[in-house]
């Protein structure tokens, strides 16, 4: 029979934000495929594992995936680790992971840490789609593309960047979105030195220090949008704010924070759900 491939998420800072599961997954797996061992042995050291570890990243030859990929059609169970974070999110393995489902190994995700996730949680404001772009290309016609997807974009939108870029990058998104979007720079996610900066563009670029400490995760809001979602149920919101004496600026503000519709839209949304109610 054929083995298992096992894409274990680790901590993005802090050792101690990994699942039961994946420490289970990683003291039976027979091999560690690691993007860096020495990373990989402080975690496995903090938590007394004793797996043996193997480099595996992106540089790994064609020859050395192949013989992962034998092995593990021969039976063998690994497990498959990044630095920081869930596995193959702007990390190498694709390839390996490719090959080995063609070969009929088993796949499975071992879902944990991951810092597009962790960013998202506290950038601050409304996430009903978000969408992921990496790191950033530095220059060029995929820089611009980029920039023009997050302009027209109504959904968040995630992506990492160094801490020699961040400014320049920020500086670019001000001319290309619009210094009225809202960006979250989220710094050393989970670590002891964690910060987020929240606010307009050139707000949180003048707070942010140059260059900044550390990895950075950045969500930029979506563009705000005049037209309500379909499957925003105006009224019945608008009628537990008004039971709750919330004022008519305070529930347009709740709308077009949690919905991200622009100012008058969702002033004129409240006042048409106050008019059929009276």
């Amino acid at each position: 029979m054929a083995g298992r491939l096992s894409i274990v998420a680790t901590p993005i800072g802090c050792l101690e934000d990994i699942t039961l599961r994946a420490l289970r997954v990683l003291r039976e797996a027979e091999l560690i495929l690691a993007e860096d061992t020495r990373h990989t042995r402080t975690l496995c050291a903090k938590h007394g594992i004793d797996t043996p570890l193997r480099s595996f990243h992106a540089h790994s030859s064609d020859e050395k995936v192949a013989a992962v990929v034998d092995a593990l059609r021969g039976g063998a169970r690994f497990a498959l680790v990044s630095d920081a974070g869930t596995p193959l999110v702007s990390d190498p393995g694709a390839h390996l992971v490719s090959l080995a489902a063609k070969a009929g190994v088993t796949i499975e995700a071992i879902p944990g840490p991951s810092a597009v996730l962790a960013a998202l949680c506290v950038a601050g404001f409304r996430v009903r789609r978000f969408s992921f772009e990496g790191f950033l290309a530095r220059g060029g016609k995929e820089r611009r593309q980029a920039f023009d997807r997050m302009r027209d974009s109504e959904a968040a939108v995630v992506f990492f960047e160094s801490p020699h870029r961040i400014q320049a990058t920020l500086r670019d998104l001000e001319e290309h979105v619009g210094v009225d979007r809202e960006v979250a720079v989220c710094r050393e996610l989970t670590k002891i030195h964690e910060q987020t900066l929240r606010g307009p563009l050139p707000e949180v670029r003048g707070a942010l220090a140059d260059p900044p400490k550390g990895e950075i995760t950045v969500v930029l809001e979506g563009k705000r949008s005049d037209r309500p979602a379909e499957d925003v149920d105006v009224a019945a919101l608008v009628n537990g704010w008004k039971r709750d004496g919330m004022t008519n600026k305070e529930m347009a503000e709740r709308l077009r924070d949690d919905f991200g519709w622009k100012r008058n839209a969702a002033y004129q949304a409240v006042l048409d759900a106050t008019s059929n109610d009276d």
